[in-house]
């Protein structure tokens, strides 16, 4: 027996839904119109307030904005160095957003990081409406909004959508990749003449796989590849991929692809694969990168908060998966979840968007055994529902205690909404029993919704002395000559260089002294750790400096507190 899209009724609980939802689930153009407000208020709040991030973010960012500074857009530079870790796909994104920015008079679009992040926050709502299209072949419309909403209420996803860099977009590469290859196993029937012959499922496969190589790589190939590999061992048998037409698709794929990837070899020489391949994938798998190193079982620790509120679901509806795991539409959606994760459990480098691509997965599987009102009625995985309550009031805390710790404020703002965080976050566990999976877990999403709120839009922001670059810029800005440009020496982060301008420099103690000693509208930052080897290089070049001004804040990339003086040269006599 195989999961189809024909209508079914609705779990026992589905008639308790509101009304908006209700009213979304009569057609997939209201489906879609609901959702994407949803995700825009999920993902909207702290985007251009939130001050650019440290490192990946910010390293993404300054390389989008040289491009649209030189006019490049096949070579990938961070500064005066190649960046050669990811491909140009999410790069030209940015690019393309900041300079219809610049086009359009959008004052200070070079470093205003919100115009970064939206090729992030499209690529964020796009899965959300991906999720529910690639649900369909599995589960009844009202089911396939239930999936989507999930995602869309994510932590991780939320947390991805306000970052510029690749891993949104990723997102929604592979879920219209994947939604093409259910669409595909689905609906092939062995003895159905012309099966195969439909072109918008294999443009749709093999575009999203072109576009997914260009933002990542080879990523996306794990994904599918997993999946389909999966399936032909437990099917036997391939020929249902016929339906994507894989002789067409291949050359489609690398009609689109090849011409970048011919262009950086030619640029580069080895050096891309070598930097992309060699150095930044392999040693992900070999051993911790950046001291991002952890065992097996990261991943599903992390789960039940990075995929709060929906993951509140899902060891309820464990026992249901497995009970039918033997389905059709089941199977294809164990083999995408199931090979993926193990093969990133096993990975040394651990980061949790990692495993972002399996969650639209799990949620459809959640709603899947929801709209069959078969959850599991155990106490001891019910009682997994208090997490509704325990997040929102968790992430109370740690606002008010980042609030009192680093702005000497009680950030009476962010109360009310964390308030009602708490409130929604209690009503979804108390009426658990009475209200059932489908309304527990709406209530569940406003709390997700009013914690973001509260968390980008109001306490981060507010937290001056997490970015100390955005101080030092200010600084600058503020300088009494035209044009400064400045040094620095220990506060290396990228961000500064992003904020303060392409010419700024990240040297050594040393060479701050000696780019001070050029004269002009300069200014050397040095961090207190260097201030000793600054002073030295001074004295041997007989420079003469003065301090000028000194920020003082905290690096969370390194978890240390920062003092950075802004010194510049005195007129010799």
């Amino acid at each position: 027996m195989t999961i189809t899209t024909t209508a079914r009724p609705a779990s026992r609980t589905g008639r308790d839904l509101p009304a908006i939802v209700d009213h979304a689930t009569r057609s997939h153009v209201r489906a879609v119109v609901v959702l994407a407000l949803f995700s825009l208020l999920m993902f909207l709040p702290g985007l251009f307030q939130v001050p650019p991030m440290d490192r990946d973010e910010s390293r993404f960012a300054q390389a989008s904005k040289q491009m649209v500074e030189t006019g490049d857009y096949v070579d990938i530079r961070f500064l005066d160095e190649v960046r050669y870790k990811k491909p140009v796909g999410v790069y030209w994104l940015q690019a393309g957003v900041v300079k219809t920015a610049r086009a359009i008079g959008v004052p200070d679009a070079l470093t205003t990081i919100g115009l970064y992040r939206i090729p992030s926050l499209l690529g964020a709502i796009g899965a959300v409406l991906l999720t529910y299209w690639a649900a369909l072949p599995f589960v009844a419309r009202r089911s396939a909004v239930l999936a989507a909403l999930m995602m869309a209420g994510s932590v991780l996803l939320g947390v991805e959508a306000r970052l510029a860099k690749t891993d949104a977009v990723l997102l929604f590469t592979i879920i219209a990749a994947m939604g093409a290859l259910a669409r595909a196993y689905m609906r092939y029937e062995p003895d159905r003449k012309d099966g195969d012959r439909g072109l918008v499922l294999p443009a749709i496969f093999w575009t999203a796989f072109a576009a997914g190589f260009l933002i990542k790589g080879p990523v996306i190939l794990l994904f599918v590849g997993l999946t389909v590999l999966t399936l032909a061992i437990a099917d036997r048998s391939l020929q249902w991929a016929k339906v994507l037409r894989p002789a067409a698709g291949t050359f489609w794929f690398l009609l689109l692809v090849v011409p970048w990837f011919f262009a950086i070899v030619f640029r580069s020489g080895g050096s891309f694969f070598a930097g992309s391949v060699g150095h930044d994938m392999m040693l992900k798998v070999a051993s911790g990168q950046e001291s991002h190193g952890a065992p097996p079982g990261l991943y599903l620790l992390l789960f039940w908060f990075t995929f709060w509120p929906g993951a509140m679901l899902a060891g309820m509806a464990a026992p249901g998966i497995w009970r039918t795991r033997r389905e059709k539409g089941i199977k294809f959606l164990l083999a995408w979840l199931v090979p993926a994760w193990i093969v990133f459990e096993l990975v040394v480098t651990k980061l949790p968007h990692y495993v972002l691509p399996t969650y639209p997965a799990i949620a459809i599987l959640i709603a899947s055994v929801v709209e069959r009102g078969s959850l599991s009625r155990r106490f001891w995985l019910e009682l997994g529902t208090l997490w509704w309550l325990l997040v929102p009031l968790l992430m109370t805390g740690a606002v008010v205690a980042a609030l009192v710790m680093f702005t000497d404020q009680l950030g009476l703002l962010a109360w009310p909404f964390a308030a009602a965080a708490v409130v929604f976050g209690l009503l979804a566990w108390r009426q658990y029993s009475s209200d059932g999976a489908e309304r527990s877990l709406l209530q569940a999403l406003v709390a997700s919704l009013l914690i973001a709120v509260t968390v980008y839009a109001i306490t981060m922001p507010s937290l001056s002395r997490l970015f100390p670059s955005v101080q030092l810029a200010q600084a600058l800005g503020a300088a009494d000559c035209r044009r400064p440009v400045a040094a620095s020496a220990g506060f290396l982060e990228p961000s500064l260089p992003f904020l303060a301008g392409t010419s700024t420099v990240l040297a050594s103690s040393a060479g701050a002294a000696d780019f001070l000693a050029q004269g002009g509208c300069r200014f050397a930052l040095v961090e207190g750790r260097s201030e000793p080897e600054f002073q030295q290089r001074a004295r041997a070049i007989g420079l003469r400096y003065s301090a000028w001004r000194r920020v003082e804040g905290i690096n969370y990339s390194n978890g240390r507190l920062v003092t950075v003086t802004l010194y510049r040269a005195e007129a010799q006599p």
